[in-house]
């Protein structure tokens, strides 16, 4: 795909990849086998007809493909960008075995945004009241709350969303950047969500403002908890506390959510310095390193205690990130952060690492080499190792199972130990995809409407 020039693009924060043309997307559409199989499908954690939408394009039946699309996928748009597809639908497709596969998620993403430029929004869609059924609160508007709201909505329940920020959108309105997903693209899905009925409650914390319970007595007969790993995890080295150390989540959400990169239009200034570092080789790690270097920063560099085949960005973020003039420092480990007598961050302390057997999660250990310390100068530190689950909403609601590492157990369908609370999401698996995200919301909400029939 057409996409912005690398030493263009450092300079501002539009989208990367400019999309399909109508002749590109067709072309691409053609070379689709339209496999009676469609082992792509079963690649699809949101379900969509993959083979259908993609001969609609074919025969520029464009209204059709977006149909077929949103008959299982209430983010299009957001997914064409930022679905790992690489890992999932253009996996299983049977081109990959011999060379390209279809490019499946930029197709999804033709599809929508020509939808979004030729649609004109309805305004919101009326309930009738003699077809509703029952009350569902979904707590968090991320992918996964968004995708279980809007699908028992489509199948007759009255859907309010609590969300604890001011906007709707979790982490695709938070945690990625402008330049990988536009906002205005994330406003216009839940637009379409909001269409089929639901509220979206804003700067609602459950929890805090009401429990569970007050809802219970509200009349709401079901739940789904999809609050998300909001919470950061920290290295626990010395000199975390120093100034110029963020997290990614405060790090991306100063720039995504309030607009740090349009300073001073929006007040809220990030003072990068000259010189960056993150610690992490996620995508989040991935945004972190390219907002800073479009926030002015000189030097940027990924810090990663294993090798790049470890890597668990996409591959794209990774090529993106190395276009753009990103260092990255592999099988390094930091020990120490370093800073100056006024307590602003310097430099940082590091060990050398070879790789030893595989630990838990299947990749191979770092190991750290005796005497092979260095020293990174650093203006600004930030640190994307992973999230946890915040414990605000979780330590109110009694009798709920939650598992070793704080997150709330539930099956695959999103039952957990409370009859009547289902969740999903990051807030189950710990931080993973959107998609996978989405997936659960589908598997939810399904499961939610047979507990309310029943």
């Amino acid at each position: 795909m057409r996409e912005q020039d690398p030493k263009e693009r450092i300079k501002n924060f539009n989208e990367v990849p400019y999309g399909y043309s109508e002749e590109e997307a067709v072309r691409e559409a053609s070379r689709c086998l339209g496999c009676k199989s469609a082992p792509c499908v079963k690649g699809c954690p949101a379900e969509i007809d993959i083979p259908v939408f993609i001969n609609a394009i074919k025969e520029k039946r464009f209204k059709d493909a977006i149909g077929v699309i949103k008959n299982t996928n209430n983010l299009p748009a957001v997914c064409g960008r930022v679905c790992p597809q690489e890992d999932q639908c253009e996996k299983t497709c049977v081109l990959s075995k011999t060379g390209d596969p279809i490019n499946i998620g930029s197709l999804e993403r033709f599809a929508a945004d020509l939808e979004y430029r030729n649609s004109v929004s309805k305004g919101k869609s009326k309930v009738d009241e003699k077809m509703i059924g029952k009350k569902v609160a979904v707590i968090g508007a991320g992918p996964a709350g968004l995708t279980a709201a809007a699908d028992l909505a489509k199948m007759g329940h009255v859907v309010t969303i609590f969300e604890a920020l001011h906007k709707p959108g979790g982490v695709l309105i938070y945690g990625i950047p402008e330049f990988r997903l536009p906002k205005e693209i994330v406003r216009k899905e839940i637009d379409a969500i909001r269409a089929l009925g639901i509220e979206i409650k804003l700067n609602y914390v459950i929890g805090k403002i009401k429990t569970i319970e007050d809802l219970r007595n509200d009349g709401f007969k079901a739940f789904f908890i999809a609050t998300g790993a909001g919470l950061p995890y920290f290295l626990g080295i010395e000199g975390e506390n120093l100034n110029g150390v963020y997290s990614a989540n405060e790090f991306l959400t100063r720039v995504n959510l309030m607009k740090a990169y349009k300073f001073p239009e929006y007040d809220t200034p990030i003072n990068t310095g000259k010189k960056v570092v993150v610690i992490g080789a996620g995508n989040v790690a991935m945004d972190s390193a390219r907002c800073a270097l479009r926030l002015g920063a000189e030097k940027v560099c990924i810090v990663y205690r294993r090798t790049e085949a470890e890597m668990p960005a996409r591959i794209d973020e990774i090529h993106h990130a190395k276009e753009e003039g990103i260092e990255f420092h592999l099988l390094t480990s930091p020990i120490k952060i370093i800073g100056t007598r006024e307590g602003q961050v310097e430099k940082m302390l590091c060990l050398k690492n070879r790789l030893g057997e595989p630990d838990e999660s299947g990749r191979r250990r770092p190991v750290s080499i005796e005497a092979s310390d260095f020293e990174m100068e650093a203006d600004t530190i930030v640190v994307a190792v992973g999230n946890g689950s915040n414990p605000l909403l979780l330590d109110t609601i009694k009798g709920l199972d939650l598992s070793p590492k704080g997150n709330i157990a539930a099956d695959g369908d999103g039952r957990t130990s409370i009859e009547d609370i289902f969740s999903g999401g990051d807030i189950v698996t710990g931080s993973a995809t959107v998609i996978a995200a989405m997936g659960a919301g589908k598997q939810s909400a399904r499961a939610i409407d047979k507990y309310l029939k029943t």
